[in-house]
């Protein structure tokens, strides 16, 4: 047993001092103060007046082009608030586009551009087709692939052509219009009214 007695003093010397260790940092642990996570709210942390963003194919040639007289950025989701905005999409071989509202929002890396209030896209003429515009309280363009949609009321108009519908959307790439649900159709002076159907005619070169 007196042989034990030393290896028992050795056991409980260890036992304390493991004891003690964790205790001390259990105690320094509650004692400081950890920060809780970042709450992620949607607040601006950077803005700008009167401001021009380019975007460019991978030649360096620019394609879109976005201005506006004041833009939010907002870090959460990487999105812009954007006050009278300008978006012209100048893509090659496709007709110039314009398109206006009173506020937009831009997001997903730049690849949409949601306009809002009294929007309005604007294609220029060229050999083939009159200028084409298209109204309505939203519109989202898509600089990447071309296009402008929308899934609200909207007016279509080329030409002496105009259309009224629900849902609308427009390929500039391939100058290919739909309009979904279309409520009138006036083409060159005569109307129709058509319900429930996919239209093209705004697409279509105006005939001689």
């Amino acid at each position: 047993m007196r042989d034990r007695f030393p290896t028992l003093i050795a056991l409980l010397l260890l036992l304390v001092l493991v004891a003690g260790t964790w205790w001390a940092a259990d105690y320094a642990q509650r004692s400081i103060a950890v920060d809780p996570p970042r709450r992620l709210t949607h607040e601006m942390d950077s803005w700008s007046r009167n401001f021009v963003m380019l975007r460019t194919d991978p030649a360096g040639i620019p394609i879109n082009r976005l201005e506006g007289d004041y833009l939010q950025h907002f870090p959460d989701d990487d999105s812009y608030d954007i006050e009278t905005p300008r978006a012209f999409g100048v893509q090659p071989d496709t007709p110039v586009t314009v398109a206006t509202s009173k506020t937009a929002t831009m997001d997903k890396g730049g690849s949409r551009i949601v306009m809002n209030g009294d929007a309005h896209v604007h294609r220029k003429a060229d050999a083939e087709r009159d200028a084409l515009d298209v109204r309505s309280q939203s519109l989202t363009v898509l600089p990447d692939d071309n296009v402008v949609e929308t899934a609200l009321p909207a007016q279509v108009t080329q030409g002496r052509s105009v259309m009224n519908g629900t849902g609308m959307h427009y390929d500039n790439n391939s100058r290919q219009l739909q309009v979904f649900s279309s409520s009138d159709v006036t083409i060159d002076g005569a109307q129709t009214r058509r319900r429930n159907a996919t239209t093209l005619p705004p697409s279509t070169p105006r005939q001689p």
